[in-house]
Parts: C-alpha cells; sequence; structure tokens
C-alpha cells in the first residue's frame, strides 16, 4: 500500500460493523497507519485541547523549566533539544513537551502512575486536555474492540488490559526546522505503544516509512490519524504492523501536537494471543517494565542492557 487510507469508522459508534472491522484491520495489517473520521469527537473539543497545548508553551522558559521533567518523574516539560536517539549521532530531536499520564493516585508497585504535574502557568489547559483524553480513551478502545474482532478474538482480548492503563500523552511544540538543521523534530521511529491516536497538525510534517519511501498521511479536517505500535503488532503474532514514523517541520511554522499513547496497565505481560505468523519472533513484554525503560533510556547518557525491550530506534 503507498498510501494511508481514510475510513469512516461512523457506523463502529452503535454496534460491531463487519465491513468497517475489516477495513480497518487491511490498513493495520498492509502499513499501520489509517486516518479516521465519524469518530463522535465534537470539533470543540478538539479545538479547545490544541489551544490549550499552545497556551502551555506560550509561557516564559522560566515558567517551564519550573516544572521540568526529572529523573525520579516522568511528568512535566521537557525543555528544547533534552532527548536524543541512542543513536551515536549527536543530534538532539528538536521539540520541546509537556509529558502527561492518566490521572490516577499513586500506585507502590508501578512508579509511573499517580497525579500529573499540571502548568501552573496555564491551570486553565486542565480541563481541556482532561475533556480531549476521554474522548480518546472512547475511541481507542472503539478501535481495539474492532481490531480483536477482526482477528478473531473477543473484544475484551484487547480492550481489558487497558482498565487502569498506563496510558499517556506527550504534548509537542516543534520549531521550524532551516535547510541547514540536519536532525528531525523526531528521530524516525517505531511507537512502543499499542495504539496512538493523533489529531494532525495543519502545518504538516508528520511522515510514514514504506518499502518506496516516506509518505505524508492525507488526513481530512476533524480526523485523526491512527497508527498501531509494539504491542499490538506483537499481540496479533506479527498480523498488524508497526510502522516507522518520523517528523520534520520544514514548514516555517510552529507546529503542534499532542498524539495519545494507549499502553495497558504495568501488571500486563504482552504476547501473542494467535500464533505467529512464519518469521516473527519476539519475546513477551510487561508492560510495566517495558514503560519504564522507554522512560530511563531517553536520558542520552542511558544506555539499553540486554533485559531492554527492543525499543525501536530506527535510522534511515
Amino acid at each position: 500500500m503507498a498510501h494511508i487510507p481514510t475510513l469512516d469508522v461512523s457506523a463502529l459508534l452503535d454496534r460491531a460493523d463487519p465491513q468497517t472491522d475489516a477495513a480497518i484491520l487491511s490498513a493495520c495489517q498492509s502499513i499501520g497507519f489509517l486516518s479516521i473520521t465519524g469518530t463522535g469527537v465534537p470539533a470543540r473539543i478538539t479545538d479547545e485541547m490544541r489551544a490549550a497545548v499552545i497556551d502551555i508553551f506560550a509561557a516564559s522558559p522560566e515558567d517551564k523549566w519550573e516544572q521540568a521533567v526529572t529523573r525520579e518523574n516522568y511528568r512535566g516539560y521537557i525543555p528544547l533539544g533534552l532527548f536524543a536517539p541512542n543513536d551515536k549521532s549527536g543530534r538532539a530531536d528538536f521539540y520541546e513537551g509537556y509529558k502527561l499520564h492518566a490521572e490516577s493516585a499513586p500506585d507502590p508497585d508501578c512508579a509511573l502512575y499517580g497525579p500529573n504535574i499540571w502548568p501552573r502557568h496555564a491551570p486553565q489547559t486542565r480541563a481541556a486536555i482532561l475533556a480531549y483524553w476521554a474522548e480518546m480513551d472512547r475511541v481507542a478502545l472503539l478501535l481495539l474492540a474492532s481490531l480483536a474482532r477482526a482477528i478473531g478474538l473477543p473484544e475484551a482480548a484487547l480492550t481489558e488490559p487497558f482498565r487502569h492503563p498506563l496510558t499517556n500523552m506527550t504534548l509537542l511544540h516543534y520549531p521550524p526546522q532551516n535547510a541547514q538543521h540536519r536532525g528531525y523534530g523526531i528521530h524516525p521511529h517505531k511507537d512502543t505503544d499499542a495504539l496512538t491516536i493523533i489529531s494532525p497538525d495543519p502545518v504538516g510534517g508528520l511522515e510514514v516509512r514504506t518499502k518506496d519511501g516516506w509518505i505524508t498521511p492525507d488526513c481530512p479536517p476533524g480526523g485523526f490519524v491512527v497508527n498501531i505500535g509494539d504491542m499490538l503488532e506483537l499481540w496479533s503474532g506479527g498480523r498488524l504492523i508497526s510502522t516507522p514514523h518520523r517528523v520534520i517541520n520544514r514548514s516555517g511554522r510552529e507546529r503542534y501536537s499532542f498524539p495519545y499513547f494507549a499502553v495497558p496497565r504495568h501488571n500486563v505481560t504482552v504476547a501473542p494471543l494467535l500464533a505467529p505468523l512464519p518469521g516473527f519472533d519476539r519475546p513477551p513484554v510487561p508492560c510495566g517494565l517495558w514503560s519504564a525503560e522507554i522512560w530511563r533510556t531517553n536520558w542520552p547518557d542511558e544506555t539499553a542492557t540486554p533485559a531492554t525491550p527492543e525499543l525501536g530506534t530506527l535510522t534511515d
């Protein structure tokens, strides 16, 4: 498939629909990306979310740095250029971010649970973010149930693991990159979650790798770009494809993004639920360990260990 299909999923809002299930499965088997419309997400919710993200990054550097992430807490402000891929290039990704997790009480069994660090300089943004988050939770479960049906599993096989999940969001600001900038907004990578949902920024910049090169999703206004992550690829025994992608902002304009990453709860171990396809051989992944290692290895002086699950850093 040399393009990313756009599918109307409105038939799934009230009931299962085999035709829509099959179309979603086809996209996830062939390229691992699709654009969806008909989700029932009100345009106002997405517009207010985008405005909230812009407000958060409009603050002074001092205000943002006061709530910067630390090694001990995977929440808060990510300064521009803080993280670089572990590819020995020395080129940091060209974005600033703000990390949020599913709001919850602390859990002694997993440090990734707990309350968020909400931006003190933009307190009005919390309500907009939580409203958008609730809509993404609903759409994610809709898609997970559809994929379960399409590959012959009970819906609960792919939806129940998202009770008390490690789902998270990264709010992102990509400054414009000039022609001399050799790095990326975000380097080529595969998502390590189960499912990613994103409202595309109108300035563009997201690129998806195919056998024929890099292409750009064509998503209608009000739609969402969805992609399969490594966990769903593993659950499906290799039937669903986790596809490399990257961001390069050469638009000359500021780019804002807020991907939603659906991740199961910490004590779920992801392993094939169907017989793996020939040649697909990957070990089971404990979600809590994987999520913690993703955070730890983000720091430039940290490296993966033999016990670290494959985290998908790629090169061109």
